[in-house]
């Protein structure tokens, strides 16, 4: 009998000290979890980049999740609005063309304060970048270009975003831009597993990009590490780095480059009044006055320049003509290092595949040459397509104004010559040039790389959730602190019976 009540006796001290140690061990579990097991939760973020180039601005809207991946947005484009107007490096001229312009912005920013949500409006980092349009001002009027900008900040400080900067970016910046944008696009930097998260590409292989634009074209492709240069850049995006060649050629947009072959044809003709272009397709003539050609920095005005001379051009298609003209504006034979494309600057060869975009895409379109071709082919079409007369021409395109259709034939002989004789394109590599406007709906510009770029430094709001609500966690804790005060009294009771 004696022995039975030992046993239960210390069954009971055992049962006590058991709940003892669970009801601390419960407490400690309940204030860890609820101290460690925290959940972040991330808002929706909002940015805009307007995009201002030589011959109009966009206003684009993006929207990323706030929870980065190596501390660089995953973003996507929801809005792009299209400012009517020319580019802002018309502004300061004429105040009835400025009115139209600030309401054209205006009808813009209103469509992109609906989008983003009210409480969300002081957060939106807001920026503006003017491309090579403004560059050339700078260079030529810096105090109107300089008022230009100064407008544009005072207006879009009074949005009710939070306004970041109106600047000038470098042609280098946005041959850069564009890359990351083509590359993102194409979901080179990253990409979904089978557990739906975020993980960077086997391989990891990039495309170059390549942009055409008014007034400057650009090109950047990634380089192996050990290169290093004026030209060289190096970036770190989703927690990688690359290191990447790129370069912009000012006054070789396609509006500009033209400009100077119309130089050419000028000076090369005796009579104003019956100039033959043979880049202008038969059956074609126009009568325009000399500043449209030489009202900018890109082309010399001659010594008895007058700027409301008449100058009047007749088509006269001969497409060998035309692009020995074209190549008359290049400097191939400048060279100062092992390798260049023209006016003397180092370029590494061209290796992978390529995104040609922009006007690439539209001269490309004109011949019917979407996607890839190979180099022959596009040979071939720029001059079936630059002997076909006028009137044939129109009634193919009818839905394009002359004023863009007639320059297409030197723009054809202006893009393949930048791409074989200027970066070096052969036969092989030619056949990796995708002419592409958009990828998976998108288009591609600097504007997008810009936003992702500029996602790494701008900080997420984010809200962390604890497990368990307060009240579940007051009352928990006071359970088990409960429980422990009450085992401590028992142990307490069980070893003063035991010492009498």
């Amino acid at each position: 009998m004696g022995s039975k009540q030992k046993i239960g006796y210390k069954c009971r001290v055992a049962g006590v000290f058991f709940l003892l140690l669970a009801s601390i061990a419960a407490l400690v579990a309940v204030a860890v979890i609820q101290d460690r097991w925290r959940f972040k939760e991330y808002n929706e973020e909002y940015g805009i980049v307007i995009d201002s180039g030589s011959s109009r601005s966009n206003v684009h809207l993006y929207k990323w999740p706030g929870e980065k991946q190596n501390e660089t947005g995953v973003v996507t484009e929801i809005m792009n609005c299209r400012v009517a107007g020319d580019g802002i490096s018309e502004m300061k001229v004429d105040p009835q063309k400025d009115a139209q312009s600030w309401k054209a912005f205006k009808v813009c920013m209103d469509k992109i304060i609906e989008v983003i949500p009210a409480q969300k409006h002081n957060s939106t980092p807001l920026f503006l970048g003017a491309t090579a349009g403004m560059r050339l001002l700078h260079e030529k009027e810096p105090q109107r270009s300089r008022e230009i900008l100064a407008s544009l900040r005072e207006y879009l400080s009074s949005l009710p975003f939070s306004f970041q900067n109106a600047s000038i970016i470098t042609g280098e910046e946005e041959g850069l831009y564009g890359w990351i944008t083509v590359n993102y696009l194409m979901g080179n930097f990253l990409e979904k597993n089978l557990w739906n998260t975020y993980v960077r590409p086997a391989g990891a292989k990039t495309v170059g990009s390549m942009d055409l634009g008014g007034a400057s074209t650009q090109i950047a492709f990634a380089v192996q590490d050990d290169l290093m240069g004026p030209d060289y850049m190096h970036i770190k995006l989703y927690g990688y780095p690359y290191n990447v060649y790129t370069h912009s050629f000012l006054c070789y947009g396609k509006n500009e480059a033209e400009k100077m072959v119309m130089d050419k044809i000028v000076q090369e003709s005796s009579d104003p009044s019956n100039i033959r272009n043979p880049c202008y397709h038969d059956g074609f003539n126009i009568t325009f006055d000399a500043s449209s050609i030489y009202d900018t920095e890109c082309t010399k005005k001659s010594k008895n320049y007058k700027p409301d001379q008449k100058l009047v051009m007749v088509g006269a298609a001969d497409s060998d003509k035309c692009r020995s003209i074209v190549r008359s504006i290049f400097d191939f034979k400048t060279c100062s290092s092992s390798q260049c494309s023209f006016n003397g600057v180092e370029q590494p060869s061209v290796t992978g595949e390529f995104m040609a975009y922009a006007g690439f895409f539209y001269t490309a379109k004109i011949l019917g040459l979407n996607g890839t071709s190979d180099l022959d082919q596009f040979n071939s079409s720029v001059k079936k397509y630059c002997h076909k007369n006028w009137g044939v021409v129109k009634k193919e395109n009818k839905d394009m104004r002359d004023n863009f259709l007639r320059t297409f034939c030197y723009a054809a002989h202006y893009v393949f010559t930048l791409l074989t004789d200027g970066y070096k394109f052969d036969k092989e590599t030619w056949k990796n040039i995708n002419f592409k406007r958009e990828v998976k709906g998108t288009s591609i510009g600097w504007s997008l790389g810009y936003m992702l770029s500029m996602s790494n430094m701008i900080p997420s709001e984010v809200k962390e959730i604890p497990p368990m609500t307060d009240p579940v966690f007051a009352g928990l804790i006071f359970l088990f602190s409960a429980l422990t005060i009450v085992t401590v009294v028992l142990v307490f009771i069980i070893i003063i019976r035991t010492c009498y």
